[in-house]
């Protein structure tokens, strides 16, 4: 357990973060253009400001898409009046309004199944708001312009496999114990599900902080037969839990046409580790987040930047 030293710290270090974040609303606002391209995130009123910096940033260091937000119900007429100045009048999207069965309610599933809606037309990319775009995104400009779905990678090593070869990784876990999170429960048993295509089936362990999605016709499809058959191998009550939408996002990004992994040492999920150099983007964990100074560090930054700063 952290001392009560450690977590004074990390509330001292959150305040500051956020009192460095308002500078976001001095920057001049974004450009945004409607050209296929969407830049969607879940947010609510206690994560506005640093919304402001991830999606800023990554429309500056882009140069492309306009922006789609999904209200989760805490978004107040103020915040949507700064969201309207700042982003161009985004389209902003009730939660409530999201139907989500045969999938689970919550736990994130409204944004990926609203994602696999919106790619019927455009081009959609997940953005968290606790991410960084710290220089320019080549390779999801490449996947873009290749209509090629991407990923962030969960880990270093994380590769693009076949289900069956994928499984053969895992740890043997008891995938029905309400002790074993959902990932591990879900990722063990993938080779038992059956969907149309199992044999040619895909897996990656990606993280959907940031990921795209191609344009697709294929709509909620995949999702929903994934969902229905981890209910019936795993059992309702442990997949409708937390993670199990980040399972469902690394299935459909693996499934789409040749996926773009992006490079870890350029694209990564900060772990209170050294930020690579040359680095273009970071994913700030919570369990990490204000630990150090990169997170304080990288929002200066890119505030600077938008100001025009080099």
């Amino acid at each position: 357990m952290a001392s009560l030293g450690e977590h004074l710290n990390w509330h001292w270090k959150q305040w500051r973060h956020r009192r460095l974040a308002r500078g976001i609303l001095t920057t001049p606002p974004a450009i945004v253009r409607d050209d296929g391209v969407v830049i969607f995130s879940m947010i609510g009123s206690a994560v506005l400001l640093p919304y402001l910096v991830a999606v800023k940033s990554l429309l500056h260091h882009l140069g492309r898409g306009r922006v789609v937000i999904l209200d989760d119900g805490t978004l107040t007429p103020a915040d949507k009046g700064v969201l309207a100045a700042h982003l161009g009048n985004p389209r902003i999207v009730a939660i409530d309004d999201v139907a989500t069965d045969p999938c689970p309610r919550r736990d994130v599933w409204e944004r990926l199944l609203t994602i696999l809606d919106l790619r019927a037309r455009d081009y959609v990319i997940q953005l968290d708001s606790d991410t960084v775009t710290l220089g320019p995104v080549a390779e999801v400009a490449a996947a873009i312009d290749a209509g090629r779905s991407f990923t962030l990678l969960g880990e270093g090593d994380a590769r693009l496999m076949p289900v069956a070869a994928f499984v053969a990784t895992r740890r043997p876990v008891d995938p029905r114990s309400p002790a074993t999170h959902v990932q591990d429960a879900s990722e063990t048993v993938l080779d038992r599900i059956d969907v149309p295509g199992r044999e040619s089936l895909r897996y990656v362990r990606g993280c959907a902080g940031f990921a795209g999605f191609a344009p697709s016709d294929d709509g909620r499809g995949l999702a929903e037969s994934l969902s229905l058959e981890m209910d019936r191998i795993i059992g309702v009550s442990q997949w409708r839990r937390w993670g199990s939408e980040q399972v469902a996002a690394n299935f459909v990004v693996a499934n789409d046409p040749d996926p773009v992994l992006l490079p870890y040492a350029r694209y990564f999920n900060f772990w209170n580790e050294r930020v690579p150099g040359g680095a273009a983007f970071a994913h700030f964990i919570g369990t990490y987040r204000f630990h150090g100074t990169a997170y304080l560090r990288a929002t200066r930054d890119a505030i600077r930047q938008l100001h025009g700063g080099c």
